[in-house]
């Protein structure tokens, strides 16, 4: 850079050239050249949750006579427009960083006051006029609003991430409706089990989908007690009674979230158990997630040498080399995802727990990856939802074929004729590759009617009705 595109700051450690443009400064180049770690920079609900907090502090430290009204008003309108994303590109800092966050807390502390600055007609850099430190930062430490930051950010993450998880639990129910009637081998180990319907298939999927919501909720509530006012390590150094009142208040109003201070600063600052937790459960919900995946490839396998009892929508081609092949690009993506979340919630577990006394620092990669399981997840879920689930047909034809061939239903006929005939038709059955149907009426264990009667749909599928007084006569005549 010329001199006529750079002006220098300086810090504890010297001096700096920063881009002379830049609304970030001389701690936040530092940053920049200490952590090229993954080429990607804070996400935006990070910087927006930023902004909302430095806003929210400004008011407080107004409202508690601590910063002066001018100054006040600049920092509160800087913050606004952080918060709505006017200066996204200004915030450089890799969200991998050594320090607990403190290169996040500069990299906002700098944009404000440096914006504040041009507000009142003067140039960056000027922090004898309004400073990212001494004004920006007043009655904070980076380890009371990075984590009240992410909390918001997270929160704000969640929102979407809820809606698609309750329109797949819908698109699950729907499908359970329209399969109500349709009966399918059901299968244990792999192998032929007992009759089933597929509708239930689908409402058993929509009821996992339910509880996953409700862990998800349920972990969502120890985010809204935050450590506003703990400063470094949760005592309140250089932080006064009222200024933590307002902070919050103000927090509550800006964000439309019902923060409240959390009940013990120092507890709440050194542990990260309501990240772990939430971690948990989306691990819980895309593991759920991935066994229905599964499920659905195999239904969907074939079409002619596989299962083929659902019908998939064909999204693209499946081969570079087999002319006509569609294969389950959605379940499969379905799968990586939870593999993905998987490992991030090992990333997440392994830095709660190597938090040491008052102080977690390894924050910026725990919530980086937690971040990113709730990205991943919402967007997953909902181009399975509308790309796969939605369209989804029955295969109805070759369901009644793997019905009428599998030996799973002689478990049906067993309490109308006893395990030992059972046991012999089903054998007899699978020997000459027929049905168990005709093998029972051959043997004369029952007539063709009351096999009807015990294969009847709703009979097979729901406990104790349908046929229990053809088992009741069943035994009278044995």
């Amino acid at each position: 850079m010329s001199e006529k595109e750079y002006r220098v700051e300086s810090d504890s450690l010297g001096e700096k050239r920063v881009p002379l443009h830049a609304y970030y400064g001389v701690q936040t180049e530092r940053a920049r050249e200490n952590f090229p770690i993954t080429d990607l920079r804070l996400s935006p609900q990070v910087i927006r949750a930023l902004g909302v907090v430095k806003k929210s502090a400004a008011q407080a430290n107004r409202d508690a006579k601590l910063l002066d009204e001018d100054k006040a008003a600049v920092i509160i309108q800087a913050s606004e427009e952080v918060a709505t994303g006017k200066w996204d590109e200004e915030f450089i800092v890799d969200p991998i960083q050594g320090g607990a966050g403190t290169s996040t807390n500069m990299n906002a502390n700098e944009v404000i006051a440096n914006r504040a600055l041009e507000l009142l007609g003067k140039s960056k850099g000027n922090y004898e006029v309004i400073s990212p430190m001494s004004d920006v930062n007043m009655s904070q430490s980076t380890n009371d609003v990075v984590p009240t930051v992410n909390r918001l950010a997270i929160l704000h993450m969640l929102e979407p991430l809820k809606r698609e998880m309750e329109l797949l639990y819908d698109s699950f129910k729907r499908k359970g409706v329209q399969f109500h009637d349709i009966l399918k081998v059901g299968r244990t180990h792999l192998q032929d089990a007992i009759p089933m319907r597929l509708g239930q298939t689908f409402e058993s999927y929509r009821e996992i989908i339910r509880r996953d919501i409700e862990r998800i909720e349920q972990a969502m509530n120890n985010f809204y007690e935050v450590n506003m006012g703990g400063t470094a390590i949760g005592t309140g150094l250089n932080a006064n009674l009222e200024y933590i009142e307002k902070v919050v208040y103000y927090l509550r109003e800006n964000s439309s979230l019902p923060f409240i201070t959390a009940s013990h600063l120092i507890d709440a600052t050194q542990h990260t158990d309501a990240y772990t937790q939430l971690s948990a459960m989306i691990n819980i919900a895309m593991t759920n997630m991935s066994k229905i995946a599964n499920d659905i490839r195999l239904m969907a396998s074939g079409p002619k040498a596989g299962f083929a009892e659902i019908i998939l929508p064909a999204k693209q081609p499946g081969s570079s080399i087999m002319p006509g092949k569609v294969n389950p690009v959605m379940p499969e993506v379905v799968n990586q995802v939870a593999f993905r979340v998987s490992g991030n919630n090992h990333t997440v577990h392994l830095s709660s727990e190597a938090g040491q006394f008052e102080l977690n620092v390894m924050e910026p990669v725990l919530t980086h990856h937690l971040m990113d399981s709730i990205q991943v997840t919402t967007r997953v879920l909902k181009v399975f939802r509308e790309r796969c689930i939605d369209g989804i047909e029955a295969n109805e034809s070759q369901l009644k074929k793997n019905l009428d061939e599998t030996l799973g239903i002689v478990t049906a006929i067993n309490p109308h004729i006893g395990y030992e005939k059972a046991s012999i038709v089903a054998k007899e059955a699978y020997e000459t590759n027929r049905s168990v149907k005709d093998v029972c009426v051959e043997k004369g264990f029952l007539t063709e009617e009351q096999i009807d009667k015990i294969l009847e749909p709703k009979g097979m599928t729901s406990p104790g009705i349908s046929a229990q007084e053809l088992i009741q006569d069943n035994r009278r005549k044995r």
